[in-house]
């Protein structure tokens, strides 16, 4: 990577993604980002180019599911589908995949559902020895034996679409590893540290139209430089999850600091924001669940 992307969030023109078309929201990425290697600097770009914490986390969650799977082509739209009727737990899984890749199954909440071009499937192969779920993740492009249902659209950030998707002996390509351990666990934690980036990729974009002080820049992109140094290490990482957690806290203390700020910011804008800051929270018991857990494993 040539350029820096400090450099980058503090001089370049914001882009306008939108989440209209992400398809070409998507293709105007992987141009404007080309040159970053890192997939965290390319999420804060996402955001940076983002109008809204909508396109700006759907930004996040691609370059998360890219750097989770890099068998993913660079324009596939991804879409990680695990959550069934009984949640996403490994034993309540009832989506079965064959040994040649042919899944069946329904996923009752898929991010991205109705723009995918291909599923990240979490499938049941079988069951182990000491009776736990085989699981197997699997690459299933868009088209046959699949049928997307869009979902209703969620009170904030009504710009990502959500879906179920039906898998009838749909065709698909098995990917190495275990279905839990190598994609469905660590992907939480690597979506938390891509969604951060993006979002604080747009705050940044926000602080510098707006002509917020030079101090509340200055934390935004300290808090991004505590995202790019998590990312780089093991998502299972027990202090990786520590951290992270640290962050979120500190991201909520700023938000809470920065909110007369907010007050400069075109009234749109801001509107968006209030209705969508909510997206923070998402999954927020799980990571604190998380964080839990890796405290008492280092105590």
């Amino acid at each position: 990577m040539n350029s820096s992307v400090f450099d980058f969030l503090l001089t370049a023109a914001p882009g306008d993604a939108d989440s209209a078309d992400f398809a070409a929201d998507w293709a105007q990425h992987r141009a404007r980002s080309s040159g970053f290697d890192s997939s965290v600097d390319r999420a804060a770009i996402a955001g940076f180019d983002s109008v809204g914490t909508g396109s700006a986390f759907l930004g996040g969650y691609q370059e998360a599911l890219h750097a989770l799977v890099p068998e993913l082509g660079a324009a596939e739209l991804t879409s990680l589908c695990a959550t069934e009727a009984t949640g996403a737990r490994p034993a309540s899984m009832t989506t079965t995949v064959t040994a040649d890749g042919a899944v069946t199954g329904t996923k009752t909440f898929a991010t991205l559902g109705t723009f995918a071009t291909c599923f990240v499937v979490i499938a049941r192969a079988g069951t182990r020895s000491d009776g736990r779920a085989n699981l197997r993740a699997v690459l299933v492009p868009v088209g046959e034996g699949c049928v997307v249902t869009p979902l209703p659209e969620l009170p904030f950030a009504p710009e990502i679409p959500h879906a179920s998707v039906a898998f009838d002996s749909a065709p698909g390509v098995l990917l190495p590893g275990d279905g839990y351990a190598d994609y469905l666990k660590p992907f939480r934690t690597v979506e938390d540290a891509h969604v951060l980036a993006a979002v604080l990729g747009q705050l940044v974009r926000v602080a510098r139209q707006a002509r917020w002080p030079a101090e509340a820049v200055e934390q935004l992109l300290a808090l991004f430089a505590a995202v790019r140094g998590i990312s780089v290490d093991d998502p299972g990482s027990v202090g990786v999850h520590i951290a992270l957690g640290g962050v979120f806290d500190r991201l909520t203390g700023l938000c809470a600091e920065i909110e007369p700020l907010w007050a400069r910011v075109d009234p749109q804008i801001r509107a968006r924001w209030e209705r969508d800051v909510l997206l923070l929270g998402v999954a927020g018991k799980a990571r604190t669940a998380r964080s839990a857990t890796a405290w008492r494993t280092v105590e």
